[in-house]
Order: C-alpha cells, then structure tokens, then sequence
C-alpha cells in the first residue's frame, strides 16, 4: 500500500523514503491502515530550502495577507469539522464529544483568528520610535520555524493548526510541521486545509509544509540546520532536551513544554469548610481525559490530621469508583506504569490502583499515592516523577514549615494552585507557602484546579524549567506567543522611505514614541 504523501514546496508527492509507520486505535488496539513515511534527511533538506524561499515572500507581504490565510484556515477547519474530528478520535481514543468538537476545535479556530487579529492590528511587535535620535525597533519574523506537536491535543497544539503553528504565521514566518505519530491523519487533514488556504490568499509555496516523522539522528540535525531559525515543542521531556541540545548547539532559539506535576496546596481551613467539595474538584481534574493533560494536578500538597486522612480517603473512593479512561498510546501505558513504579521506589505507598487494565484499551487503572513531607524532600528527585495519566500523589506535611520545604524542592512547574478558607484564616500559612511557590510555577491559581488553559491573551501556559525550556515565554496567549517567533530589528538614522511601514511616523499603529523627551503611545 502506498505511503500518504508529503507536502513539500506547495505539492503535495510522495516520499522517497522506503520506512514507513502505522498510527493506532488505542482503545480497539488495532493497527489503523494508512501508512505514512519516515522522511529521509534529502526530503528534511528540501522542506527547509522551500521555507527559505517562502520567508523571502512573507516577510514583505502586507499583514493583511497574513490574516486573511489565518482566518480562511480556520473557516476551512470548521467546514471540515466532522472529518477531522472523528479522525482524530480514531488515532487518539478521544471522544468526538464533548472534546474534540465542542472544545478542542473551536479552541483551534479562535487562537488562529486571535492571531489573525493581532497580525492585521500589528501591536505584538512592540515598535519603537525615538524621534529626537531617529532610532526606531520593532519585532518582525524571525525565519523558517519547525513545530513539532504532541499526542494529546491533535488540534490545539497540532504541529499544523495549534498555538505554535499560529504564532509563528502571524510573525510572518514559514512553517514545517512535524506531525506527532499518534495522529498523523488528523495532522494530514489539517496540512490540505492550510495548504488550500495559502493557495486561495496568495500565500508563497512553503509557508505550510508537513513531515510525519523522522529518524531521531535526522531531527536532530534539523535542529542544527542553519537554514532553520527557530523551533517550538511540546513532548516529553527526553526526546525535547535531546532537540535542545542540538538547537542550542548552533544557537538557534527552541521554545519547550516538556513537563510539570502542577502541585496542589490544600490549606487546613479550606479542608474545615468544604472537604467534600474540594475532592469532587480534584477527582474530577486529575480523572478528566484520563489524566492526559500538562497541566493535570501531579502532586497534592497537605498538612496530616484526621482531616486529611477524611479527605485522602474520599478521594480514594472517587478514584476506585470512577470508570477508568482510555490512554493515548501503548507507549503512554507503558510510560504511566513505569513512572508509578518510579515514584513507588522513591518512597510512595500506594493508596489505590491495580496496575495495566481496567478499561477499554490501553489503560492504567486509577491510582493514588502517598509520601511523607520528609521522605519527599529526602527524595524529591525520583519523587517528581511525571506520572502522565490519571494518577496523583498526596505529599502529607508536619507543619507549615515542612510545605514551605517540599515547595522549596519542586522543579518548575507550569501551575501551581493553593486552596485555603474564605473567611481569610488560611492567610498566615498561605504568606508562609507562596513567595516559594510563586517562583517555581508559570501560573499561580487560587481555589481552583489546573486542568484546562484559557486562551487569554494574560494567559502564561509556561515556567520554570522542565516546564518549559524558558521560563519567560508562553506557549497559549495571543499576542504574547507570537514574539518567541521574532527578533528584534532596529533601525538608526534611516532614510523615511526605506522603514517599515510600522515605524513611519504617520503609522496609525500606536508605537511608543518620544516626543520632546517623553514617551507615549497614542497613535498619530
């Protein structure tokens, strides 16, 4: 059977490449029957020649051109909704509804017409006009950029269609896609709908182009290649520091999520006043989607007491009660079975949990764990394990404190939430707990949990490392994504007619600007 074709330069062809992979069904466990190839280095090579020459044309087309192919990519998302939402059930086992067509997909189709928006409106670039030395900046594309997405947002954070993807267009810049193996018809369906877009708004061959997968040696290099200039990914942590290595090698700026337990602080009186109320929430969080998202709540953070032993056991019972979900992959079985024997051997007691099985295809059953405060700080390197899936682990504490010292030993983390009393009787601990744990996570949440990332242009979906590999970005957010996709360019004592037109003194933008010696910016 022949491989899917590759899209290359504006045409779609079939690879010259002999490997080929399958994706699967995880919840029939079947092979699904489309065979896609493992693009060789030759194929990498001229996917970043095309995006060299597609940059020469996008970097002098007018924003409107930008936004119009962002927006018409959206409504040609939407028209094919149906189709791309049950494949990408198929390859994920996650439902049609209520999350792939009435949240993942809308989701999609409004970050890119947020990105339409802000490429149109041209505020992200942030110009800068000193009139009194004629010095002028602002931000502008950076060069071909190659995203590679992960296996549990096929849509959202899709190599071609997610947040990556629209951040780095609305910069102006090309972009290769790295399809994630685990759903390469979604990404395939997705790669016709961009390429058509381009074409109907006059796009250059090579603003989108699609590759399923490469030898790890080939991505690798694709990281160094020079003709490359910036790289955005969310994966696993292994295979993404093994990208970094290689694009910080050459110095090429690679934007990473990689992992994040996303620890959860109950204060005593928060547990007094709505117990029963918090372990709905938190079984709720950690259960929904099986546990599958970078910001499911990791690790529970507690003071020991009858309470918490009330609570502990609640939850329990929630978790053993519950339906057990099905997990992306094998490989994603196999990973959330290891990291709990991980955490096991680092200390953990399990609470609940049965091990492989339970459910419908791939599958864990739902597990808990225990650690004390002590043995946690003892250990906390084993101890932070990603147990990506639907687990959790209760770190239970002495004191304040011992909270305040297992936040001092967390990594970097992407969220980080405290619930205490209403009445303010929590406040004393809370003072104590956070000024540590502000530090260690990107989002700081109050009396609610993690799971789920608003598309807010305030929101920060990123951290400290090993959240992400730069912890002064956001990889969810318009405008405030799109500048890991640009440099800053800066223009001394040009001649008017040569700037950009972003830097004009008539531009109706809003730039700061000085004039007599203070800075505003009001438009002109």
């Amino acid at each position: 059977m022949a491989a899917q074709k590759v899209l290359i330069a504006g045409v779609w062809k079939h690879s010259d490449s002999t490997k080929t992979f399958q994706s699967e069904d995880p919840k029939a466990q079947t092979v699904l029957p489309d065979h896609y190839p493992v693009s060789d280095w030759d194929e990498c090579s001229a996917a970043l020649d095309a995006a060299v020459s597609a940059f020469e044309v996008m970097r002098t087309l007018p924003r409107e051109s930008i936004a119009k192919f962002l927006e018409t990519f959206a409504n040609r998302i939407e028209a094919r909704s149906a189709e791309i939402c049950e494949m990408a059930s198929s390859e994920t086992a996650l439902p049609v509804e209520p999350r792939l067509a009435s949240g993942e997909l809308p989701r999609t189709c409004g970050q890119l017409r947020a990105a339409a928006a802000a490429a149109r409106s041209g505020d992200w670039a942030n110009a800068t006009i000193d009139t009194a030395n004629n010095i002028r900046s602002c931000l502008a594309g950076i060069g071909p950029v190659a995203v590679f997405g992960p296996n549990n947002f096929p849509l959202a954070f899709g190599s071609i269609s997610g947040g990556d993807f629209a951040a780095a267009i609305a910069a102006g810049n090309p972009v290769i896609g790295k399809a994630n193996s685990m759903h390469p018809g979604t990404t395939r369906i997705l790669a016709e709908e961009a390429q058509a877009a381009a074409e109907s708004t006059g796009m250059p061959a090579g603003t989108v182009q699609l590759i399923y997968r490469l030898d790890h040696a080939d991505g690798e290099k694709l990281a160094r290649d020079p003709r490359l200039a910036a790289i955005g990914y969310t994966g696993s942590r292994q295979a993404g520091l093994k990208l970094k290595t290689a694009a910080d090698s050459v110095g090429t700026p690679i934007y990473l999520e990689l992992s994040s337990v996303n620890p959860v602080v109950i204060l005593p009186g928060a547990l007094a006043e709505r117990s029963a109320e918090i372990a709905d929430e938190f079984s709720s969080s950690c259960l929904m989607g099986t546990g599958q998202f970078c910001t499911n709540p990791g690790i529970v953070i507690l003071k020991s007491g009858d309470a918490t032993d009330q609570f502990v056991a609640a939850v329990s019972e929630k978790f053993k009660n519950a339906s057990v979900g099905t997990l992306l992959s094998k490989s994603g079985q196999d990973g959330l079975a290891s990291a709990l024997k991980t955490l096991q051997g680092g200390g953990a007691e399990l609470i609940c949990g049965d091990g492989v099985g339970g459910g419908a295809g791939y599958c864990h059953s739902n597990t808990l764990l225990k650690v004390s405060g002590a043995e946690f700080t003892k250990n906390s390197e084993a101890l932070q394990t990603e147990a990506f899936g639907n687990a959790s682990m209760f770190i239970l504490c002495d004191s304040t404190e011992e909270i305040v010292n297992v936040v001092k030993s967390l990594e970097g983390n992407l969220t980080g939430c405290v619930y205490s009393h209403t009445d303010g009787s929590d406040d004393g601990d809370y003072d104590q707990i956070v000024p540590a744990l502000r530090q260690r996570v990107g989002r700081l949440l109050n009396d609610k949990m993690p799971t789920g990332v608003a598309v807010s242009p305030a929101m920060n979906h990123g951290g400290p490392y090993p959240a992400t590999g730069h912890a002064g970005f956001t990889a969810v957010g318009i405008p405030g994504a799109i500048p890991r996709f640009a440099m800053l360019q800066c223009f001394d004592n040009i001649r008017p007619h040569r700037l950009p037109e972003i830097l004009t003194d008539k531009n109706p933008l809003g730039a700061w600007r000085s004039i007599d010696g203070k800075w505003t910016n009001a438009a002109i």
